[in-house]
């Protein structure tokens, strides 16, 4: 399978917005997990729902209100844009936003569930011997954790590749500059003689989420075994 120029720059857009997207919300998604998983606060109900909120939501109103937001004159662009300098709209960092949000539930999901099965005995155990709350955290909850966060981050990196509603509307079509994999298949399918490059892209798609899923399989059941030893197989 010979890609031309065109379809390796969106291949490998998509794999640069989808790298960057997980990365830079990851730990965000961490600490809305643990939140969700072991606080108490008011409003927590409200909180989770509008976490979750992208998974429900048609991915186009998401990309509308992030242009609202995040555009030029938005509330939040013009701040990045007058006192940063950065600007997100109609750039490849805008695509990985938008790949971000609409990943973010997923990742927390994923995450706020392994957090919940961490045995809070260990966690007492480590306070007893004079580990401090972040201490313990980082050496014992984290680290327990670790099957969730790698589900977590495959999960919305995953996502990040296949996203299109939201980015098509909030970064536009540019090519070179936010034209990923789906826009791409998008584009193709809307001139003469598209076919055939849209179904190289789509059998792309397919085995890049395929390897992604199997990657998360292979690497969850490993970190179980560190942790729990060779009986963490059987019990998954």
């Amino acid at each position: 399978m010979i890609l031309t120029p065109e379809e390796i720059e969106a291949l490998g857009l998509s794999l640069k917005v989808a790298f960057w997207s997980v990365l830079v919300s990851l730990p965000l998604a961490i600490g809305v997990a643990y939140a969700l998983a072991r606080a108490s606060f008011p409003g927590k109900t409200l909180f989770d729902a509008t976490v979750h909120l992208p998974l429900v939501l048609p991915p186009v109103v998401v990309g509308y209100f992030l242009l609202i937001a995040f555009g030029r004159h938005g509330p939040v662009g013009s701040v990045l844009e007058d006192w940063l300098g950065i600007v997100v709209a109609f750039k490849w960092t805008g695509a990985a936003l938008a790949a971000g949000v609409m990943g973010f539930p997923l990742m927390v999901r994923a995450v706020r569930l392994s957090f919940e099965t961490v045995d809070r005995k260990l966690e007492a155990a480590a306070s007893t011997l004079g580990a401090g709350r972040l201490a313990v955290f980082a050496t014992v909850t984290l680290p327990l954790a670790l099957p969730g966060v790698i589900t977590g981050m495959l999960l919305s990196f995953a996502r990040g590749l296949g996203e299109f509603g939201a980015t098509i509307t909030f970064v536009s079509n540019i090519p070179g500059e936010t034209r990923t994999l789906p826009l791409a298949i998008y584009t193709y399918t809307q001139v003469p003689a598209g076919e055939e490059p849209a179904l190289r892209l789509s059998l792309i798609a397919i085995a890049l989420s395929l390897a992604a899923l199997f990657l998360s399989e292979v690497l969850v059941r490993r970190a179980s075994r560190r942790i729990f030893g060779d009986d963490a197989h059987d019990r998954r």
